[in-house]
């Protein structure tokens, strides 16, 4: 079998060809530009390869209530041409296949339980840190759906008082995105995370707000496994600064296995940078195996 893949980003639509192994045969990228430029690209990439299904990863907020007229849509995307435009069905339409359709994090979060570091693990999330901060969770067995998805980048945090910084986010001065994305580290300092790497102070407070937030998905979810992706989280320094406020935060509230080993708790990514196409494959086969 052969699984298309679309990690269908906001800046970039990223393409591959996948085999049942798990093994990547291809991928591409393209800009994401417009659906009228964009679409006949990918279109076109597809049917010249012919995959026996495929799997979209994509930006949101989406629609992913099946019984939802307008299941398979971006819909109120801040990237104005891509708002309701109907993604799931376009691809329908083009290739004639079965399709898997779910949010680009947690595709990536299914890349990580099938074929990195949470596999056999019935319950995890996958945190991306970048341009924005998105939220995959993986709770038994199952991807976490609801009214929505979740937007776990958008939980509110106590800001330090040091920090003067009036956030990032057009709706929530201190939610987790608005203070922790690499944007907003930008912004707050005048320099990107990669100009910063050496300034320890950037890193501890970088570290306190993300410690935050897996405070509260530690308590809400309850996860047995916490992956770190995306380009914040490429400053390595920050893993042993979050494993030790997290556990300072947690106070010793919590005492399981899991937490007890901080180190193969809190991790990196581990399928470097093809989580998402690696999930999006998973949902290609489901698709399949679903019809």
């Amino acid at each position: 079998m052969l699984y298309g893949t679309l990690e269908a980003g906001g800046t970039k639509m990223v393409t591959g060809l996948i085999n049942e192994k798990g093994e990547v045969l291809e991928r591409a990228s393209f800009p994401t530009e417009t659906p009228e430029k964009t679409m006949p690209v990918l279109i076109d990439w597809f049917k010249e390869r012919k995959p026996d299904a495929l799997g979209i990863g994509t930006f949101g907020p989406a629609d992913l209530d099946e019984t939802s007229p307008t299941y398979g849509y971006i819909t109120s995307t801040p990237k104005l041409d891509w708002r309701d435009y109907n993604l799931l069905g376009a691809f329908k339409e083009a290739l004639g296949i079965p399709i898997g359709f779910d949010t680009d994090v947690n595709a990536a979060a299914l890349g990580e339980a099938t074929f990195g570091c949470m596999k056999g693990l019935s319950d995890g999330i996958y945190i991306t840190i970048g341009t924005g901060v998105g939220v995959g969770v993986l709770t038994n067995g199952k991807l976490l759906h609801g009214m929505l998805h979740p937007e776990a980048g958008h939980i509110l945090l106590r800001q330090n008082p040091i920090d003067r910084f009036e956030g990032n986010c057009p709706y929530h001065r201190n939610c987790f995105e608005g203070l922790a994305a690499g944007p907003a580290i930008e912004k707050r300092y005048g320099k990107s995370a990669k100009e910063l790497k050496d300034i320890p102070e950037v890193w501890e407070l970088e570290a306190e707000y993300i410690s935050q937030a897996l405070v509260n998905y530690i308590m809400i979810l309850s996860p047995k496994k916490i992956v770190l992706g995306g380009g914040v989280m490429h400053q390595e320094q920050l893993f042993p600064l979050v494993r030790k406020k997290t556990l300072d935060l947690l106070n010793r509230y919590i005492n399981t296995k899991e937490i007890a080993d901080i180190d193969n708790y809190i991790v990196p990514a581990s399928l470097n940078d093809n989580q998402g196409i690696l999930g999006c494959a998973r949902l290609a086969e489901l698709a399949l195996n679903a019809r």
